[in-house]
């Protein structure tokens, strides 16, 4: 366990001062202000376009948008950052022979480097929360009696991001770049499928039995209920379940997603072994 933690811990920094060493400190921290502020004007814009479409404004739908694309900005930056690890280790810096032959374990190293991902997402979210309450009239009901709902549910629903990451990761031992579409092509069917954009009782059936098994759903489901639950009579799909349910079913299901994740990357570690694709590069 010591192990695991230390190789953690090391991956976590190598993978801040990779992604932060390309500018100046505070270009950096000027940047990071800067896109998520960019990122709400494109949803201030999307509002716009919806009401001028049914004629009347929503302050409610606007919350509830603007929460759900806010969290979303994790899925993006998770997915990305996981997959992106055995890429950069093996096409970029041709390092990822020295990592994979020392005695650490390289499934922890990947979650490591994952980690400066989730934190510049945080941040991003952050400050995407701050500017539509400071600007865009964002109501935030946040009590300290929810806090413990919402930070295990965070918890939950980066844990399940990280799981899927690793899967993509894993598939990345066998193949070249063409993960590349699945790293972006997926977040696409997270953003549709998952309540992010509208409430899943407007898609047909079989969209939110599809919806209902992505564990992200029930994440945005309980975040919109901790920080605006004056929302929660916009998508009656989860109106049955209490808060309690809601955090078991996202429990379960990131369980189910990491043993999926631990069983995707010893395959893919077993084949590109086989194959001799650990170290294989492709000049990409």
């Amino acid at each position: 366990m010591n192990a695991h933690w230390r190789t953690f811990k090391v991956a976590s920094w190598l993978g801040w001062e990779m992604d932060s060493n390309w500018t100046e400190p505070w270009l950096f921290v000027v940047y990071s202000i800067v896109k998520p502020v960019a990122g709400a004007f494109i949803l201030v814009f999307m509002y716009v376009v919806i009401v001028a479409i049914n004629q009347f404004p929503d302050p409610d739908y606007f919350a509830y948008l603007y929460v759900g694309n806010s969290f979303f900005v994790f899925v993006a930056a998770t997915l990305f950052g996981t997959f992106q690890v055995i890429q950069a280790d093996r096409e970029w810096y041709q390092t990822i022979r020295y990592v994979y032959i020392s005695p650490i374990s390289y499934y922890v190293y990947i979650l490591g480097r994952a980690i400066s991902k989730v934190l510049v997402a945080a941040f991003a979210v952050i400050i995407t929360l701050v500017f539509g309450v400071a600007f865009l009239n964002l109501q935030i009901e946040f009590s300290l009696t929810a806090l413990p709902t919402f930070i295990a549910s965070l918890v939950l629903g980066l844990g399940s991001l990280l799981a899927i990451g690793i899967c993509l990761a894993s598939v990345s031992f066998l193949t070249a770049r063409h993960t590349h579409g699945l790293a972006e092509g997926l977040p696409g069917v997270f953003y549709v499928f998952c309540g992010v954009l509208f409430p899943l009782a407007i898609l047909p059936p079989w969209g939110q039995a599809l919806g209902l098994s992505i564990p992200l759903t029930y994440w945005f489901e309980i975040t919109r209920r901790t920080l605006t639950p004056y929302t929660s009579d916009i998508d009656p799909t989860l109106a049955g379940y209490s808060d309690t349910t809601i955090l078991l079913i996202l429990f379960l299901s990131t369980l189910a997603f990491i043993g999926l994740s631990i069983a995707v990357y010893r395959a893919g570690e077993y084949f590109a072994r086989k194959a001799g694709k650990i170290d294989m590069t492709t000049s990409y």
